[in-house]
């Protein structure tokens, strides 16, 4: 299809060629990102003319299915969505909040060998920058945090040979200051590469009247689609808590949205950048986990809002891409029903937290008679257990339970082998 950035377009091959100046290119992406958070990033024409020359020529790799691998932005994102739809699967994005989460996810994408969402808190992303600073109004530690992991992810995404999004998860009106410095991190690294630092953001602002939230959204929308970045929105209120947001007593009414409610997004974002939007509708979904009964998911919801702006707009079929928030603890049958209506992807939290956990726990459990002090074990009085405390053995346990919870979420988001269809 066309490309509303020609620049995007890259050679693509089946030949890595790791570029010779990488490691200075990675240190430059650091400090430009600590510039960034400094003060306000300046995109001259003049360097993004240069470096869409650049990018132009660096070749990229693509999957059987002519996906590129690595991180995907612009056009190279928008195909995979549209592959999503075509293809009747959803991708499942993980909030990170650090570099063994970020690797199992990485991980378990390409045992799937289909593509995988990275995304980040403004929580995840102050955890990233150490527990040590403290995050004040401004947002600048939530920022660097956030940016030291999407650089992780830069230098390591494309050996895992799969398309990876990165992505930021909820930003409330509160929180707009971090989402100012993460869209200027986007500039400048633009104006170096490109293409942004992140393939999406988004901005939750369902708290505020539909008018306010499209009237903001839109102004970011069309800053952001400059730079081939994407944005989601959300509508509605997904209920439960996450991340310090608590939504358990939100009233039933409001975690459900009205037909005419997408609509009014489709009407105040489509002008601006056609496809680069995602909407999170609510339909009964919740963040975390709760008892059978506790959540009564309404698929249909979606598929109704897809027909009735079909209708209005006279558009092609399933006009809007959905995100279903609250994946974790959904049954197949509601995943499934909801990708049918649309949704390409499902965030999947607090079920990768306890994955993550459950790898720890089981470590312990087992390794128990040698985690007792750092001399001595049922194998001799005298014996040592660094190789048993050594971070890297339980964390390892950790990410491997993690990817096998992700590879159960790939075949409920029927996104197994994606890449190769």
């Amino acid at each position: 299809g066309s490309c509303r950035y020609p620049h995007y377009h890259r050679t693509r091959t089946h030949t890595v060629r790791t570029h010779p100046n990488k490691m200075a290119s990675m240190t430059q992406h650091a400090l430009a990102a600590k510039t960034v958070v400094r003060g306000n990033a300046v995109v001259s024409k003049k360097a993004v003319k240069a470096t869409r020359v650049n990018t132009v020529a660096r070749a990229a790799v693509a999957t059987k299915s002519g996906l590129k691998t690595g991180v995907v932005t612009g056009a190279d994102y928008q195909a995979v969505l549209e592959h999503a739809k075509k293809h009747q699967y959803a991708i499942p994005a993980v909030n990170c909040t650090m570099s063994p989460i970020i690797n199992a996810c990485m991980e378990a994408a390409k045992k799937a060998n289909s593509p995988m969402i990275v995304q980040f808190s403004n929580g995840g992303g102050i955890y990233n920058a150490g527990k040590g600073l403290k995050n004040e109004k401004d947002q600048k530690v939530a920022a660097m945090g956030t940016i030291a992991g999407a650089l992780h992810v830069r230098a390591m995404a494309e050996a895992y040979g799969v398309p990876i999004i990165l992505h930021t998860d909820h930003c409330s009106k509160a929180l707009l200051p971090w989402f100012d410095l993460l869209i200027e991190a986007n500039e400048e690294y633009f104006a170096k590469h490109g293409e942004p630092l992140f393939s999406s953001h988004m901005l939750d602002l369902s708290e505020e009247s539909i008018e306010e939230n499209m009237e903001i959204s839109a102004k970011y929308l069309k800053r952001m689609a400059a730079i081939g970045c994407h944005l989601e929105v959300e509508i509605g209120i997904t209920g439960g808590e996450e991340d310090g947001v608590d939504n358990t007593d939100v009233a039933q009414e409001d975690l459900y949205s009205k037909p005419e409610e997408i609509h009014q997004v489709y009407k105040a974002l489509e002008p601006i950048a056609p496809g680069m939007y995602s909407i999170a509708a609510a339909f009964g979904n919740v963040h975390g986990v709760y008892s059978p009964g506790n959540v009564k998911l309404t698929p249909p919801i979606l598929g109704n809002a897809q027909k009735y702006i079909e209708k209005e707009e006279g558009t092609k079929e399933k006009p809007v891409y959905f995100v279903f928030h609250g994946g974790s603890g959904s049954s197949r049958e509601d995943i499934r029903e909801a990708i049918g209506y649309g949704v390409i992807k499902m965030n999947i939290d607090t079920d990768t937290q306890w994955s993550f956990w459950d790898g720890v726990k089981d470590y312990v459990k087992e390794k128990e008679p040698y985690l007792q002090g750092q001399i001595g074990n049922p194998d001799g009085p005298e014996k040592p257990n660094k190789k048993y405390y050594d971070p890297r053995m339980w964390l390892r346990e950790a990410e491997n339970y993690t990817v096998n919870r992700l590879l159960s979420a790939y075949e409920d988001l029927q996104a197994m082998d994606a890449c190769s269809k």
